[in-house]
């Protein structure tokens, strides 16, 4: 057994912990005098060798010395003290590592009595202690941990390793230490990510071990977080003695030496982790298969909070733990900022993230050292303090699976639990009610099955802030203990806000709390409530108006009407008060909840017509009376109850107990489910006599839907008439219980037999429902009512509404759609209500079952344990990754790709225009948010600001706002007025949108030009006059846009370089389609980077870019990629001479200017003074926010220099969206050595921020690019390795850039200088790689017959010269596969071929795969030798396919295309036109019909091709035509209609335009593309031919083989001259 004792001595006061048998655990604060006191005492050495990192040593060496010089001189030692310093970070845990520190300390000549200390985190003490294990067949050793997690864990228990490529920790031993010193004030200096990393760890051990410490931990969070993160102010050695140790360090030590003793107890009974040690792998099983994917991005103990949550949700689903423990542990583990969720932003924004699959993690939990053969283990708990067994449990895989995956499917069928008898968890309503009653009453009060929510936890933490009572808790979490305050609250300290989240009833209730504030209690005397997004759009105006009216002052801190607001101290003066009634019941409440504690007795008189809700309002005087306060009501002089209330003053007693009754709302689902499926449930506590009004859905819905109904005073049974039996509602008002509404409307939707005769409703059908009396559920979660109607439909149910109610119109469940996927909006009611409907209709998937924990987070569990319904997990296509309970500390409810893109900025920026590109490019609708507002008001803005106001206006734009952000998602791109961010709630909404992965781009452009074109409109019928200048205007908001955006387009109207208007406007829709794909996670733009595939960028060094624009194709031949170097513009156009950096308006437009000129990938880098550049060296805002703009500016790659300070790699790091940020440093002196730790300190320095690792050396002798490629070798070895740049400057270090596979800088001769000395260029680099030998020469061949006059030759040997390639690209003509053929392409010199007719079909057999376009198209075109492989592709369609997609017109939206020919090479038009998503008809004409059948037989369905034997002008009016035949058969003269096909001018009337392809070699203007030549100069005919664009035969063969050159060699071919020397050719 371990055992703990406190010890004091002259240098502290120590707790001492004994692990097998020893007191070796030392634990304390500042104890760096009695650790070396210690080990120079008690364990003497002729050395003592302490090994660290680079960044410990800078902040305690000196201390460490100076210790270790007293404590020699005390103990009269004369041993040496020795230091070896290791790079920082994982990568330290190598073999190679370990094998310099045992050579380093040979050559120390160190003996076997030398003591060696690890002074570090986990790393540097698994590496030192491997170290001692295995040198001179081990040495002595000792841990003092310097990080938390490393002091609780990896210290203790001896386990020590290294890490190799095949994974982490795999070689190593079990060499325990002498001592382990666990000194707490260390923790000091770590960043608070780094201490919560570690409370993730102290976390899990009380959950599995110790309660009493768990209870400590999540209640006193605060504090122990504060000592463990802040330096005493008094003394730097505070807390060293018990006597001058504060509170907060005492709890720390407490809780911190409470988990060490855990794990030292284990390991003393299971040293070698036989079975009782894995139980403090709990949360690891998952959590390490997290890890596995997000490290080093994630910590370890980040990855394990999320893990223990999920593990503690298997062992719920399994029946074992009670969702109380979930909830505990969800809400301790948030408590010290860890994450708890993998919707958590911190896991979303990082992009592997992406690789977060189901699949994915049970393949990597396969393999953990845990499991017995191919079962996975896993650590149960079954209460806090205790484990289910005492070892890892098997698990099943399908359990996992449910646990991880974010949707869920029920399978439907027959509930194997019929008859049914279950409780439903506590009633919400209640439960908030009874948190206030036990506060404000005297005396202490036990409530048993309170609701453990989200919405319960926020009431308890606001009552705990306005320190209105005590809450612990009993039983293991089922019991909570409320002691009362008496009504006595005191305002929250200064910057304080009450933060509520999206829970309704807390913001409700807290409102007329606050207002009753003690301001003599208080140093305050206001207190501020506040919530999330949807929260500050939720109404709350008739309550405030209500308590200002009786005198109370509430202010609304941003929107009116809604929170958040502030609240001024003794403002519940009482007397009489009118309150309108009609939207919200809880209004009621809160005023009667707080009545008794007013200055007078208060008389609260309802108005405004019907009382919404009465049976809550019963529910709060029902149970004010079992606390000791009778209200009544008052009648009139006829006997009717009146709405008029009388609350007396006094002060709530506190009942010994109070029972919580079951949540009747959640009852309903329980109860339908039986109703829907034939079967029988009773709900044991919740009948008549119930608080609730959503009690009586049973007598008041199932019955007459023809349900049995037995209702006791305590119980409600149900049963379900024979399935498919179910009645229509006819009329029912559901008034008294709006929130079951959802859960009627999904058994409407199957009630196919009429509705009783006199619940029928005239003019509907007899099977219909209508359920009125719900108004208030249109703001609720979502719009409710829509929410049914959107997804009722995907069933193909038939809905209406009206003002206060829903009808569904009901038909056989039969004739419903399967296979629905239901959207939930993040609504608990919407996933349960059709968790009921699911019962009976197969494959329907539930998307976000997460919104369940809401009001019964065990919902899915219950279902399938206690009714008996199978639930399955699925993974979405949408959604690749898996899901966790809980909410994120920043949610993110859904993935990026189901979020609408917003579109924010100035009036005349473009919104539109961007907005409608947008839209196009990811294929998906467009809202003009100003049109939205004239659909739903009749007005124009300018005509509603008029006849309203302003502010009237902006309530109703956030109105609307927050709508799209609730309803609309996908690939929804909406333009937003210039002026919504004006107002603080619409702000919020943007940013909460923001934060949850959504998209919000601000279009600018230059000022100048956006006033000028407003000036140029004036003032519009739509948009009234601002009334102030426009400077001004834009100067308020442009923060506001910065701050509510997460990107930024810069709109150049103008052409740039030598662009024509029309190649401009081309440029813009592809740049639009680059960039809103880009941030939208569905296309990166950068190259695929490896050893095999050698990639550079060119570093633009111009001060300003557009002169250069022009020859922006010749400047990047060979390039991969294009570099800004942002210190070097300059709006003067001349160099900068000294450091600073241009405006971000210039840099946006440069970029932008460049974007238009070039589809190459941009790496954006502001490159500092001290790093070589011309950025300021000392002034980091202004380089984090440059860099951050590259971000914003959805860049690929963003450079980031690691001399900066942490806070600024980290806030850039963790904004980077999905651009990939290269970590950079660069040694212009030549001081750090490529075989130096010093380089190895930048590499995990660089690794810790970057996803690319760039490091740049000063090459002094040819030998330094030796050496930097083995630290290359080294490097890349590592398991996880990041991709790594590394190059030497200078000319001797020029070897060093042909042999860097990773983007590698390149210049150009056109450049005004080298952005760096030694830069070479593309063609340079090349040949350096030929020459020796990392380019072998290879030879291209053209098959086919005849192809003697081909251009194919002179096309790739242009780009292969260009190039600096050795290749030669030639012709072999052969009719057939022959021998010959074979034999080239079997050579180890064949680079690859081009393959025409008649072999396009015959190489097929003799290739090793083909592409799926192949397969579809049936020929193959391109050969590609792969590691040894052919590959064949077709690159004739995507040739078809590019030209046809430039030469569309700007406004084509949808439309037809037109084949003529049904030859071999009309399935590659056919196939690039079924790509084409606007094109929805393909005709297809050829002369033989039986051969245009066939073609069309061969392709799917989908691609609708229609066959036609005439041009009919009617029918036939097609954007894109293409000729597949010979050139000459074609006639254009109605004369000459014997002679060919006749090409009537009808086929070109299309009012729109489009683009006409002849696929004929030659001649060069065949009759098609002359049909359209003529037309278009024919002035007087026909307008719309100068809309058509023609494109001759020989460009679609460039085309294809500029497809064809990057196939084979992963660049973009020197377009220019390749076409300028194939023209000559042709035409010669």
């Amino acid at each position: 057994m371990s055992v703990s004792s406190t010890t004091s001595t002259p240098l502290g006061d120590i707790l001492k912990i004994s692990i097998l048998g020893n007191e070796s655990i030392h634990c304390g604060f500042h104890l760096l005098p009695y650790i070396f006191d210690t080990i120079t005492s008690n364990l003497p050495s002729s050395a003592y060798v302490l090994i660290t990192d680079t960044n410990l040593s800078s902040l305690y060496m000196n201390d460490l010395k100076d210790a270790f010089d007293e404590a020699s001189k005390k103990n009269g030692s004369k041993a040496r003290f020795l230091v070896y310093e290791v790079a920082p970070g994982e990568t330290a845990k190598s073999r190679k590592v370990k094998e310099e520190i045992e050579d380093w300390m040979l050559d120390q000549k160190l003996t076997r009595d030398t003591v060696v200390l690890a002074f570090g985190g986990g790393v540097i003490g698994d590496l030192t202690g491997f170290v001692a294990a295995t040198f001179m067949r081990g040495v002595k050793f000792v841990q003092i941990p310097t990080t938390l997690l490393a002091m609780v864990d990896s210290a203790v228990g001896g386990k020590t390793a290294i890490d190799t490529p095949h994974g982490k920790n795999l070689i190593g031993a079990f060499w325990q230490p002498s001592y382990i010193f666990v000194d707490l004030s260390f923790l000091t200096t770590l960043p608070p990510r780094e201490v919560s990393n570690g409370m993730a760890e102290v976390v899990k051990t009380a959950a599995i071990w110790k309660d009493d410490d768990f209870a400590l931990l999540e209640s006193r969070s605060a504090e122990i977080s504060l000592a463990a993160s802040t330096k005493p102010d008094s003394s730097s050695t505070t807390g060293r003695f018990s006597s001058d140790r504060s509170h907060a360090q005492s709890l720390l030590l407490q809780v911190v030496s409470g988990s060490i003793y855990v794990k030292a107890h284990i390991v003393t009974i299971d040293e070698r982790e036989t079975g009782l040690r894995n139980l403090v792998n709990f949360g690891h099983t998952i959590g390490h298969a997290i890890e596995a994917i997000l490290t080093p991005a994630m910590l370890h103990g980040e990855c394990v909070s999320v893990g223990i949550i999920l593990e503690a949700e298997v062992a719920r689903q399994l029946g074992i733990l009670s969702q109380v423990a979930v909830g505990r542990l969800t809400r301790c583990l948030q408590a010290y900022g860890l994450p708890i969720s993998l919707s958590d932003r911190r896991i979303t924004s990082l992009p592997a993230s992406g690789q977060l699959s189901v699949d994915r993690l049970l393949d990597i939990m396969r393999i953990d050292k845990k499991n017995s053969g191919p079962a996975k283990k896993i650590v149960l708990l079954s209460r806090i303090g205790k484990t289910y067994e005492e070892k890892a449990s098997v698990v099943a895989d399908e359990v996992i699976r449910r646990v991880l995956c974010e949707a869920a499917t029920v399978v439907s069928g027959t509930p194997t639990k019929s008859p049914i008898t279950m409780a439903t968890p506590g009633s919400k309503s209640i439960s908030n009610r009874a948190l206030v009653l036990a506060a404000l009453a005297t005396g202490t009060c036990r409530i048993r099955n309170l609701l453990h929510s989200d919405d319960t936890a926020v009431m308890m933490n606001a009552l705990v802030e306005l320190k209105g009572a005590v809450f612990s808790w009993e039983d293991g979490g089922d019991t909570i203990v409320v002691e009362g305050g008496g009504g006595t609250l005191s305002a929250p300290a200064k910057g304080k806000e009450l933060y509520l989240g999206n829970a309704g009833t807390a913001s409700r209730f807290l409102t007329t709390v606050c207002a009753m504030v003690s301001g003599a209690a208080s140093t305050e005397k206001s207190t501020i409530i506040t919530g999330n997004a949807r929260m500050k759009q939720r109404p709350i105006g008739p309550l405030v108006d209500a308590l200002s009216a009786n005198g109370a002052k509430v202010r609304y801190v941003e929107s009116q009407g809604c929170l958040p607001l502030e609240i001024d101290t003794d403002g519940f003066r009482g007397g009489h008060i009118k309150l309108a009634a009609s939207v919200s019941s809880q209004y009621v409440s809160s005023i009667l909840l707080c009545a008794p504690y007013a200055a007078e007795e208060v008389v609260l008189e309802l108005t405004g017509g019907q009382v919404i809700s009465q049976p809550y309002i019963d529910m709060t005087t029902a149970m004010m009376a079992q606390f000791g306060i009778e209200v009544k009501r008052q009648t009139g002089t006829d006997g009717q109850l009146l709405d008029v209330y009388v609350i007396p003053k006094g002060t709530y007693v506190n009942p010994a107990d109070y029972s919580v009754e079951s949540d009747a709302s959640s009852a309903t689902y329980p109860l339908a489910i039986a109703a829907i499926t034939g079967t029988t449930c009773t709900i044991s506590n919740i009948g008549s006599s119930s608080l609730q009004g959503d009690a009586r859905f049973a007598k008041e819905v199932l019955e007459p839907m023809g349900c049995t109904v037995e209702q006791t005073l305590t119980s409600t049974k149900v049963t379900g008439p024979p399935v498919g039996q179910l009645r229509a509602l006819g009329n029912v008002d559901m008034e008294p219980m709006t929130d079951a509404f959802l859960t009627a409307s999904v058994l409407a939707a199957v009630a196919n037999l009429p509705a009783l005769p006199e619940r029928q409703v005239q003019g509907l059908p007899p099977t219909a429902s209508r359920i009125f009396g719900i108004a208030n559920q249109r703001v609720k979660e979502c719009n409710r009512i829509k929410a049914m109607r959107d997804q009722l439909a995907k069933f193909s149910v038939e809905t209406d509404e009206f003002d206060d109610g829903i009808i569904v119109i009901g038909k056989p469940s039969t004739s419903l759609i399967r296979g629905a996927s239901v959207h939930c909006y993040d609504d608990h009611r919407v996933a349960m209500a059709f968790s009921v409907l699911a019962c009976i209709i197969e494959k329907t998937i539930i998307e976000e079952k997460r919104c369940v924990e809401k009001t019964w987070p065990n919902f899915w569990d219950d279902l399938q344990n206690k009714i008996g319904i199978p639930v399955e997990g699925v993974e979405l296509d949408t959604h690749k990754q898996a899901s966790t309970s809980g909410k994120a500390v920043i949610p993110n409810d859904q993935s990026q790709a189901d979020h609408p893109v917003f579109i924010i900025g100035m009036r005349g920026a473009g919104k539109t225009y961007i907005g409608r590109l947008a839209a196009d490019v990811l294929g998906g609708e467009f809202t003009d948010a100003d049109d939205t507002f004239f659909e739903e008001t009749k007005q124009s803005v300018s005509d509603f600001v008029a006849a309203n106001s302003w502010d009237e206006f902006r309530r109703v734009e956030t109105e609307i706002l927050g709508r799209f952000v609730q309803e609309r998602k996908g690939n929804h791109v909406i333009a937003l007025g210039g002026g919504v961010v004006e107002t603080e709630v619409a702000r919020q909404l943007l940013q909460s949108h923001v934060s949850k992965g959504g998209v919000v781009v601000h279009v600018t452009r230059a000022l100048e030009d956006i006033d000028n074109f407003l000036s140029s409109i004036g003032n519009t019928a739509a948009r009234p006059n601002w009334g102030e200048t426009f400077a001004d205007v834009f100067k308020r908001r442009e923060p506001w846009y910065a701050a509510c955006s997460s990107h930024e387009f810069y709109n150049v109207l103008e052409p740039v370089g030598t662009q024509s208007q029309e190649e401009h406007e081309q440029a813009m829709r592809r740049e639009c389609g680059r960039f809103f794909r880009f941030i939208k996670g569905i296309n990166t733009n950068r190259p695929r980077l490896g050893n095999d595939n050698p990639t550079n960028f060119l570093s633009l060094t111009f001060p300003d870019i557009t002169p250069a624009l022009g020859q922006i194709d010749e400047l990047t031949e060979g390039a991969d990629a294009i570099e800004l170097r942002v210190d070097l513009l300059s709006p003067t156009g001349t160099a900068p001479t000294t450091p600073g950096l241009p405006p971000q308006s210039f840099i946006a437009k440069q970029l932008a200017s460049l974007r238009l000129a070039t589809s190459l990938p941009v790496v954006y880098s502001v490159r500092s003074k001290d790093q070589g550049g011309m950025a300021p060296s000392d002034q980091s805002d202004l380089y984090r926010t440059s860099v951050e703009l590259g971000i914003r500016l959805a860049c690929e790659y963003v450079d980031l220099e690691v001399c900066w300070p942490a806070q600024v790699l980290a806030k850039v790091s963790k904004s980077k969206g999905n651009s990939v940020i290269i970590a950079s440093w660069h040694d212009w002196t030549g001081s750090m050595p490529w075989d130096k730790q010093s380089i190895r300190s930048k590499y995990a320095q660089c690794s810790k921020y970057g996803d690319i690792i760039k490091l740049v050396g000063t090459a002094k002798s040819f030998s330094d690019n030796s050496k930097l490629q083995l630290f290359v070798e080294e490097m890349n070895a590592q398991s996880g390795a990041k991709p790594l740049l590394a190059i030497n400057m200078g000319s001797a270090g020029q070897l060093s850039r042909a042999l860097n596979p990773i983007l590698t800088p390149i210049t150009h001769p056109l450049l005004p200088s080298r952005a760096a000395p030694g830069q070479l260029s593309a063609k340079e680099v090349l040949s350096i790689r030929s020459s020796i030998g990392l380019i072998p020469s290879k030879k291209f061949y053209l098959f086919g017959s005849p192809i003697q006059h081909s251009v194919s030759p002179t096309l790739h040997n242009t780009a292969f010269t260009s190039l600096g390639y050795p290749h030669k690209y030639g012709l072999h003509e052969s009719e057939k596969v022959d021998q010959s053929v074979l034999d080239i392409i079997k050579s180890p010199e064949f680079g690859g071929a081009s393959v025409t007719i008649p072999l396009k079909l015959d190489i097929i057999p003799h290739l090793d795969s083909v592409s799926e376009d192949v397969k579809i198209i049936g020929a193959v075109n391109t050969i590609i030798p792969t590691n040894g492989k052919l590959h064949g592709e077709n690159t004739d369609w995507q040739a078809i396919y590019q030209a046809s997609i430039s030469g569309l017109p700007s406004n084509f939206k949808q439309g037809t295309a037109l084949v003529i020919g049904a030859g071999g090479t009309c399935r590659a038009a056919i196939y690039a036109l079924s790509k084409i998503s606007n094109i929805n008809t393909i005709y297809l004409f050829n002369r033989t019909i039986e051969n245009a059948i066939k073609v069309k037989e061969s392709f799917p369905k989908n691609y609708n091709i229609k066959i036609i034997d005439s041009f009919n002008e009617e029918e036939i009016q097609p954007n894109i035509i293409i000729s597949t035949v010979p050139g000459n058969s074609l006639v254009i003269n109605e004369k000459e209609k014997e002679n060919g096909i006749y090409l009537p001018k009808s086929i070109i009337s299309n009012k729109i335009g489009g683009i006409v392809i002849d696929l004929a070699y030659k001649p060069y203007k065949t009759a098609l593309l002359n049909l359209i030549e003529n037309e278009n100069e024919n002035e007087n005919e026909n307008e719309n031919s100068k809309n058509w664009k023609s494109v001759p035969g020989v460009e679609i063969l460039i085309l294809q083989g500029l497809i064809q050159f990057k196939l084979w060699t992963k660049k973009n071919s020197p377009e220019l001259k390749v076409r300028k020397s194939v023209m000559e050719k042709y035409f010669k």
